[in-house]
């Protein structure tokens, strides 16, 4: 319900930031902002606002399909409002490196629920590494998966060739396997043991 909730919030401020630009221009990560105007809720809210329906959908599938796997688990450890402050955290932890590298670039925006759901994702892994995961239509183990995303995604952040913050992906997933071990150090060893197992399967 909780993950619903968030992708029905997310869609909604989206499209009408696409029709509003100076809506978008409010909520956008943007560093002068944030140094100069104090306007530190964009940590956060550049997170509800993306680039094109196209990133929008992308992300809001990949919170559909795994948020709802690991929201019972933060619920269960933090509250009703548990799985809420597990993702607007990961946004905000994900795009702090961003906004420290950049923050004297007056030129330098981001935005978008990238580092948000890669925190929901690799917390997914973490649980269920044998889980299959479709990329596009080819059936893949989450944990492959897993090794193959941060390894490419590390890569593009060093070449810096387009304008996807790959940082934020990386340290999202990074946030997301960290708070669910500090939360629950038990998961690292059913994580291992899980790994000893391999099988193919939901």
């Amino acid at each position: 319900m909780t993950t619903l909730l968030l992708i029905g919030v997310t869609i909604t401020i989206s499209i009408l930031a696409f029709n509003r630009r100076l809506l978008m221009q409010r909520l956008i990560l943007w560093p002068q902002a944030i140094t100069e105007k104090h306007q530190y809720e964009r940590l956060l809210t550049h997170g509800f606002v993306h680039a094109d329906p196209q990133h929008l959908i992308f992300n809001m599938f990949t919170l559909f399909f795994f948020g709802r796997a690991v929201e019972g688990f933060y619920q269960t450890e933090l509250g009703i409002a548990g799985f809420v402050l597990f993702y607007c955290s990961a946004i905000v932890a994900a795009i702090i490196p961003s906004f420290l590298q950049h923050r004297k670039d007056r030129g330098y925006r981001s935005l978008g629920a990238s580092g948000g759901v890669s925190a929901v994702l690799f917390a997914f892994i973490l649980f269920r590494p044998w889980s299959t995961i479709y990329v596009f239509v080819l059936p893949v183990p989450a944990i492959l998966y897993a090794v193959a995303y941060f390894g490419w995604t590390w890569y593009q952040d060093h070449l810096k060739r387009d304008n996807i913050n790959h940082s934020a992906h990386l340290w999202g997933a990074v946030y997301g396997v960290a708070l669910t071990l500090a939360i629950e150090p038990r998961a690292f060893a059913f994580f291992v043991n899980q790994l000893s197992q391999p099988h193919f399967g939901p």
